[in-house]
């Protein structure tokens, strides 16, 4: 991604300010930021029946994974139940079932309740933009 923001930018190997560059000039997310967005896309898609089943299969609602059907706060709010990861292995952290999760229970309610995947994908892309 560097090497494409120099050729692009006119810049050389070690000068500052590439992230700004690659936020204001060509609207592209950090590295970081492209794989939480890729990560909540897939998680949107399993949660609206367009994902593959064995993906899907590994989400599970809080609302469902409440112990003896005990009402919880993040019923109303579709969060989703993140699995104990008794490790903290760089492997078991960024698992599916693990980091999908949590960086989806880490958006605002009006996002994961969003209805359209165009304008959750915008909407997302919007919000990733601001935590810059």
């Amino acid at each position: 991604m560097n090497a494409v923001i120099q050729v692009a930018s006119d810049t050389g190997k070690f000068d500052r300010g590439l992230k700004t560059i690659l936020h204001d000039k060509l609207h592209w997310l950090n590295v970081h930021e492209r794989i939480e967005y890729k990560l909540c896309v897939m998680v949107y898609r399993c949660q609206h029946g367009q994902a593959p089943r064995y993906l899907a299969d590994h989400l599970i609602p809080a609302c469902k994974a409440a112990p003896h059907g005990r009402f919880i706060r993040s019923a109303n709010q579709n969060c989703l139940n993140v699995p104990r990861c008794r490790l903290r292995i760089y492997t078991a952290v960024w698992a599916f079932h693990y980091a999908g999760p949590t960086v989806w229970n880490l958006l605002p309610e009006e996002l994961r309740n969003s209805n359209s995947f165009d304008s959750f994908k915008q909407f997302l892309t919007t919000i990733l933009f601001s935590c810059y």
